[in-house]
């Protein structure tokens, strides 16, 4: 599974993207933000409030609650500003 990672979330973990294999008890996108806090202090600190943390599922907008069994990508950003 591809991982894409924008604006200051990217900036804090370092990467703009990385393919990853995830545990079988990763299924939906609230597991996959709680298991990536464990991958390192940057990722620790890009999702320390992973509430606020804005989530697309193979370029759809995702929930917390979504599963991400079959998703080809995942991209995580912070959320939207306007002016």
């Amino acid at each position: 599974m591809k991982l894409v990672y924008f604006a200051w979330v990217r900036e804090r973990i370092g990467i703009d993207e990385e393919t990853i294999s995830l545990p079988d008890n990763v299924t939906n996108v609230s597991q996959l933000l709680t298991w990536l806090k464990d991958r390192g202090e940057g990722y620790a600190a890009a999702l320390e409030h992973s509430d606020v943390i804005r989530v697309a599922i193979d370029q759809e907008h995702a929930d917390a609650g979504d599963s991400i069994v079959h998703a080809r990508e995942i991209a995580l950003f912070p959320p939207m500003t306007g002016g």
